[in-house]
């Protein structure tokens, strides 16, 4: 015979998973509340108790038959794994998050399947979902389950509404002043975030890009070289300034740049916390305060305005993907190529990208525009971003189990990663200057910063508001052959004194149209971060000009 089930009420089950969930599965929550309401206990016994009143009508209103288990199951599961990231890592499940998810590729999903992952999901999320469908659920009739529901849910509303009046003052002003709070609720916030995902891919999907810089054509510099222009620019992924030695950073994580003349600059702001929301903006005409991905999809961008004014424009991905930036241009994603001198387990060390730049660069007859968008320092898994051979700083960590490292190896590694990036970078500018028969530049920008245990957080992709500036301030490079500074008339002394002063993504639109000499009523010199050096450079050439002419 087989044993029996045993058997619970609808509304006693609901209870216990509300319990479960609200208790169970929110540790980061819990810790953050007792942080804000520590010197108000009262106000963090009505929290807990209203959360649970609301929570409990809530899905009490709903645990009807056939629907309350599998929506219990679902809350359960979603909340053991929206629980392990926050807890590990610090991070919140936001709109963006859940795109980052989304957009994610296999290899990068499979580097965050952890040991430490599965077995949470199955302490936390499987076992609990099974005891909840084993047990057998009694039902009653509709109206009596009408009665008796309403009998639950009506006076818990009551409760929970007459907490949030007697602790509104405490409540209104820490959930104003932390906003993470609320943000840390499992599972509220991933499901609310989901929510806005979708809402925002339903949206998006039948958008099409309207024309941008109609006008655009070569500028009389361009126009006139005899050589062709060519300019690479190198979209960093998860690059943080401050640990860019050449940025003031105690560690020697830019030995190779330090040797180049280039100029870095200090005091760069992203568009977003993840490269999901910063790379479609760094590309368009919008601000960071007027950007959304809907306005983004609807318009064309910057690459769209250099191959209406003529530039051959490419791009050359081997992080996850371009994000519909690259639409419309030719378009190359090297972890396809699998070349066993870079590549393993369907991820790719970022000198691929100077291989493959190698080649390019045999097909350049006119000028040219190639992005190369790297891997960078993409975590948790920093290690694997670089070869052995630029470990330089160790003991580093060596798994994307955080927990198991000091938070002195985690920053190890992620130096690292820094480390490779500065060689990259140098490498590509040594093939730029070999090339006499080019007028050459190259410029980085890195789409986001990332977190290293700063407060507890790791990782990026906080929403902005909370984000720290370790997650916002990004590094910015540049280097310009002599020939292309002659041709484009920009004054490398004149950016290194300005190095300093603040810029951010929304200078990268009208920066990169401005460096390459096109003329298009969609310019703006006000947000063009070399404008002011190459109108001093125009200035001096021509008080030069007068002195020489003078009797």
């Amino acid at each position: 015979m087989r044993p029996s089930r045993p058997a619970i009420g609808s509304v006693p089950l609901v209870a216990l998973v509300t319990g479960y969930l609200l208790f169970a599965t929110n540790g980061t929550f819990w810790r953050k509340a007792f942080t804000y309401f520590g010197a108000h206990p009262l106000d963090l016994a009505g929290l807990a108790l209203g959360l649970f009143l609301l929570l409990f009508a809530i899905l009490t209103s709903v645990s009807i038959k056939y629907v309350v288990k599998p929506l219990l199951i679902a809350l359960i599961l979603v909340s053991a794994s929206a629980s392990y990231f926050v807890d590990s890592y610090g991070i919140l499940i936001d709109r963006d998050m859940i795109a980052n998810v989304a957009l994610t590729n296999p290899a990068e999903a499979g580097r965050l399947l952890t040991p430490s992952l599965v077995l949470h999901l199955a302490l936390f999320g499987l076992v609990p979902a099974l005891l909840v469908a084993f047990v057998r659920v009694r039902h009653r009739t509709f109206w009596q389950k009408a009665k008796w529901n309403s009998a639950a849910i009506f006076p818990s509303l009551a409760v929970a509404a007459a907490v949030v009046l007697a602790c509104y003052s405490s409540f209104a002003s820490t959930f104003r002043m932390h906003r993470d709070l609320i943000a840390s609720l499992n599972p509220v916030a991933p499901l609310v975030a989901g929510y806005k995902y979708a809402d925002q891919e339903i949206g998006t999907e039948t958008y099409v890009a309207a024309p941008l810089g109609t006008d655009a054509v070569p500028g009389p510099r361009l126009a006139s070289a005899t050589k062709p222009v060519v300019t690479i620019l190198v979209v960093g992924e998860t690059a943080r300034s401050q640990q860019f030695a050449l940025n003031g950073y105690e560690r020697d994580t830019t030995p190779e740049l330090a040797k180049r003349d280039v100029v870095s600059f200090t005091k760069v702001s992203s568009c977003g916390t993840s490269t999901a929301v910063s790379v479609p903006c760094m590309f368009s005409n919008l601000t960071r305060a007027n950007y959304s991905r809907a306005a983004s999809r609807s318009v064309e961008n910057v690459l769209d305005v250099l191959v209406r004014a003529g530039l051959d424009v490419r791009w050359i991905d081997n992080d996850s993907g371009a994000y519909h930036v690259a639409d419309r241009i030719p378009y190359t994603y090297l972890p396809e190529t699998n070349d066993p001198r870079f590549c393993s387990a369907g991820e790719c060390h970022d000198e691929i990208l100077t291989e493959r730049l190698r080649e390019e660069m045999k097909t350049i007859t006119r000028d040219t525009v190639i992005v190369l968008h790297q891997i960078g320092s993409h975590g948790p898994t920093y290690y694997e971003r670089y070869p052995k051979a630029f470990e330089r700083f160790t003991p580093a960590c060596q798994t994307a189990e955080f927990a198991d490292c000091q938070r002195d190896e985690i920053v190890r590694a992620y130096d690292n990663t820094i480390v490779y990036t500065d060689h990259v970078l140098a490498e590509t500018i040594d093939l730029l200057a070999s090339r006499d028969d080019l007028e050459t530049s190259m410029l980085f920008v890195s789409d986001h910063g990332e977190s290293l245990g700063e407060n507890g957080i790791y990782l990026h992709a906080m929403p902005y508001l909370l984000a720290p500036v370790t997650q916002t301030t990004v590094p910015m490079i540049a280097w310009f052959s002599p020939a292309f500074s002659q041709r484009m008339g920009i004054d490398t002394a004149c950016l290194k004194a300005r190095r300093d002063e603040p810029l951010s993504h929304d200078n990268l639109f009208h920066t990169l149209i401005g460096m390459n000499d096109v003329r298009t009523s969609v310019y703006d010199a006000g947000l063009d971060a070399f404008a002011a050096c190459r109108a001093a450079s125009s200035a001096a050439s021509k008080l030069t000009a007068l002195s020489e002419t003078a009797p």
